[in-house]
């Protein structure tokens, strides 16, 4: 199956990106560390998702719509009067040319739901935020959230049965998790 595929092909930069980013939870030591890092996933997923949206809509992917990350994310740094930063552009974002490349970024933005509750509940527990203000992103979809990936998995194991479509998938995956990682560093303190 291609999401086993994915998931063992994508390790190496999946880990490297995590590595960065669970060292600034670690550090996190404000609500203004927090918003900062909120920052880097509006600028890097804000960009993606305009150019994934090329490729998906509620035709090919029926809960799409649901599965956008930009606007929690504009949401919670506006709870915590954050910026809006630039969204990522060019050669900053993978190549996202046609439905498989589209897919293959839309598997990290996807993952990056299944930590969600362990983040939120590091930052509700660091910054001692008790009425759940700035934390809808990576509340994801709450209780839903084990159910929404096994959907979205299911749907990307049917739009590329070939290995040819499977190779694209996991090539835009890679190139999605290896741009983001060169995105943190590029706008770390």
């Amino acid at each position: 199956m291609l999401t086993e595929k994915i998931k063992a092909t994508t390790l190496q930069y999946h880990q490297e990106t995590e590595k960065i980013l669970v060292g600034k939870m670690k550090s996190m030591r404000s609500v203004a560390d927090y918003a900062h890092i909120l920052e880097l996933f509006y600028g890097y997923f804000g960009g993606l998702e305009l150019l994934i949206d090329k490729h998906i809509n509620t035709q090919n992917l029926p809960d799409y719509t649901d599965r956008r990350k930009t606007a929690a994310l504009a949401n919670d740094l506006t709870n915590l009067k954050g910026n809006l930063p630039p969204k990522a552009e060019d050669t900053e974002l993978p190549q996202i040319n046609n439905l498989l490349q589209a897919f293959g970024a839309l598997y990290v933005i996807e993952g990056s739901t299944l930590g969600g509750k362990i983040i939120s509940k590091m930052v509700q527990q660091h910054l001692g935020i008790t009425d759940g203000q700035g934390l809808s992103f990576f509340n994801g979809y709450g209780e839903d959230t084990g159910n929404k990936w096994v959907q979205f998995q299911q749907k990307l194991n049917a739009i590329a049965p070939t290995e040819a479509q499977q190779t694209e998938v996991i090539a835009a995956a890679n190139n999605t998790f290896e741009k983001f990682r060169d995105w943190m560093v590029k706008f770390s303190d």
